[in-house]
């Protein structure tokens, strides 16, 4: 099964500390590199975590807060430093897009590739990005500014060939994509022999979910039912609730509440409180509801 990953780059919040970095994450798509968010840091956090910059096709930011979008500006610079010719896109609301041609404008003049900016409706879920093999789509969320989140889901995948099967029939190389499509096969005599006979069951499609900051929304898990991996924010415990409801912000067993609700694979938690030291009572908070729970951390790598 081909590559499908999430490296966590950053799963802190808003105040710095000496534990999290700001918020970023590679998701890795059959050799295609994706950022959802770029917060303070995260060139550093690449060359940490060895994640080739060459490969980063597009970054998403859910929201315009400085702990999602500070390493923005200094990454493309760096970009450009490199030598970087192929575009980048870049997804977000679009109060984003003046601000940042501002910033190009004044301290990377002269880059020798395209910054392409994409305006992101938060308030509507729709795909926003498709290829041969995935589409993004987003998430509305609800934070004290303009938010979204991010689902990542393969598209259908193409049956395998039953060599052994193909061979016995003397199937034709040409009609093998044919057959992986999902198409019979009917013999020079005219037997027609069925496409289940001379293929298997092609691999499940998985899917991703990104929920950056958000308060808690009871109907969110119709948008991410079934994913194999949910990130949920998780800034708060339950002792902080009432902080949590102030600034629109999620604890950990909200959040364990959406992946139940959902059904997902697994659930990611992060977007921790500075006044955290250890998260593990976050952790044991999602796990009374939703015990496929984990901690994320800085140089972690989930499969999807």
């Amino acid at each position: 099964m081909e590559p499908f990953r999430v490296h966590i780059l950053g799963c802190g919040s808003a105040l710095p500390t000496l534990n999290h970095h700001a918020s970023s994450q590679v998701v890795e798509v059959r050799e295609k590199l994706f950022m959802i968010d770029c917060g303070e840091g995260t060139q550093l956090q690449l060359r940490k975590n060895r994640i080739r910059f060459t490969k980063l096709q597009a970054v998403f930011i859910s929201h315009l807060h400085g702990d999602h979008c500070f390493g923005l500006i200094g990454m493309i610079s760096t970009f450009g430093m490199l030598g970087r010719t192929a575009p980048l896109h870049v997804y977000a609301h679009e109060a984003l897009e003046p601000i940042l041609k501002s910033q190009m404008e004044f301290f990377c003049n002269g880059l020798e590739f395209e910054v392409v900016f994409h305006s992101v409706d938060t308030l509507k879920h729709a795909v926003i990005y498709e290829d041969r093999s995935i589409t993004v789509e987003t998430i509305p969320l609800q934070h004290r500014i303009p938010t979204c989140g991010y689902l990542f889901r393969e598209k259908p995948k193409q049956r395998h060939i039953n060599r052994e099967m193909v061979n016995c029939f003397e199937v034709p190389i040409s009609q093998l994509n044919n057959l992986r499509a999902g198409m019979d096969w009917t013999t020079p005599e005219g037997k027609l022999i069925p496409n289940e006979r001379l293929t298997t069951p092609p691999d499940p499609s998985r899917a991703y979910a990104y929920c950056s900051d958000t308060r808690y929304i009871p109907t969110l898990y119709k948008l991410v039912e079934g994913v194999d991996t949910l990130y949920h924010e998780s800034t708060y415990a339950d002792d902080n609730a009432a902080r949590a409801k102030l600034y629109w912000h999620s604890t950990a067993r909200q959040a364990a509440m959406v992946a139940r609700e959902a059904h997902v694979g697994k659930l990611l938690l992060g977007h921790f409180s500075a006044r955290y030291d250890n998260e593990k009572c976050l952790l044991d908070e999602a796990k009374e509801v939703f015990k496929n729970s984990f901690l994320t951390n800085e140089g972690m790598v989930f499969d999807v």
